[in-house]
């Protein structure tokens, strides 16, 4: 085995594959990653049982073979090899890699040990790219960080024909985002519970490719170890759906709000991290709407204190309420829109923010974000 490849588009390419190598693998040889040269193109590919990765890209094969090695040393080596052509040769149970004057020899693993990657699923539709990629990034802010509760840890994706929607909760806030895609064929329905980290992946990884195609089986989200896919350009990626039933979240949104206050967004962006850096872990940041304008407040009389007023336009009478400045920062930045509306039902209960173009303009509805209220002072 012996092929030369470009150092950048190995050191991307590696380094993407590496992703979901284990850092303390069940087996050993899921540590690796599998190399396979043939027909001027290289094959990088990792899989821990759960989720598998695979990336083609281009190299001047000589001798073609494949080949396993450690997954997490192989991307550190390629981000810090010189700008010049990397050539691998395979020498007995060895596999040696020259850069320009960097060397390196690496242990190799038994490549039919490696389990095989699992074969993705029919393709149900595609994607923009982008817009796939931001409707990841809203709504993933949303969901669990605890693995106590393994179920919010993922997102939900609602498929109903040409409409995707993704939801996501902690139990202290909840995303929900709409968006079109071009199914395959008219008709899809389906509900699919994939795991947050994942998602992230898949929005960080490929948003150059144009289109993200999406693929699971027909019966996928009713059967265990269902498996869902994208690909995008030379990568791929499946992952086993989680099981489980996602909790109806959608209810927690109010069907009617009797207050609305409306804000520029930049700028309560600004405000909040502002006021926030008084608020002590587990403290609040405390929103004082008026008539005319919001007052944020935090910290408390023994410690450091912060304020700023600044314009809004409130209907429906006044009110005072709290919220998690993490909670509330993130959610604010996840919206992108010129301004931002609060509605609100009452100041003990779930406010739900929403994004408009204009001062006087709807709602755009197709992003919402739900942040519960917290107790003031504490």
């Amino acid at each position: 085995m012996k092929f030369t490849v470009t150092r950048d588009v190995l050191s991307e390419a590696v380094n993407w594959t590496a992703r979901t190598v284990p850092t303390r693998p069940s087996v050993p040889i899921l540590a690796g990653i599998r190399m396979e040269a043939a027909d001027g193109v290289l094959t990088l590919s990792s899989f821990d049982y759960e989720i598998s990765t695979r990336s083609e890209i281009p190299a001047d094969v000589e001798v073609p073979g494949e080949t396993l090695v450690s997954g997490r040393l192989l991307a550190s080596i390629a981000k810090s090899l010189p700008n010049n052509p990397v050539q691998f040769t395979l020498e007995g149970p060895k596999m040696s890699l020259v850069c320009g004057t960097a060397h390196f020899t690496l242990a190799t693993m038994s490549v039919d040990e490696y389990p095989p990657l699992p074969q993705m699923p029919d393709v149900r539709g595609t994607i923009d790219a982008q817009v796939f990629a931001q409707a990841i990034q809203q709504v993933s802010i949303a969901a669990s960080t605890d693995d106590t509760i393994p179920l919010l840890t993922g997102i939900r994706m609602e498929i109903e024909d040409d409409t995707i929607t993704l939801l996501g909760t902690d139990r202290y806030r909840l995303a929900m985002r709409e968006f079109k895609w071009e199914p395959a064929q008219p008709g899809i329905s389906a509900a699919l519970l994939v795991k947050a980290r994942t998602l992230g992946d898949v929005a960080k990884s490929m948003t150059s490719g144009g289109r993200v195609e999406i693929a699971f089986d027909s019966d996928a989200g009713s059967q265990p170890n269902s498996l869902i896919g994208f690909s995008a350009g030379s990568r791929r990626t499946t992952s086993t759906l989680m099981d489980g039933d996602y909790p109806p979240v959608r209810r927690l949104f109010p069907e009617q709000t009797n207050i609305q206050a409306v804000t520029e967004g930049h700028e309560i962006v600004e405000a909040v991290k502002r006021v926030s850096l008084v608020a002590e872990q587990r403290t609040s940041v405390r929103l004082v709407f008026e008539e005319g304008q919001l007052t944020l407040e935090a910290g408390t009389d023994d410690n450091a204190q912060a304020s700023e007023v600044m314009a809004t336009a409130l209907d429906g009478g006044d009110i005072t309420t709290a919220f998690n400045p993490r909670f509330l920062e993130t959610g604010l930045s996840a919206i992108d829109a010129d301004y931002v509306r609060f509605s609100f039902t009452d100041p003990a209960k779930p406010a739900v923010l929403t994004g408009q173009k204009e001062e006087d303009g709807g709602q755009d509805l197709s992003f919402r974000y739900l942040i519960m209220p917290i107790r003031f002072g504490i």
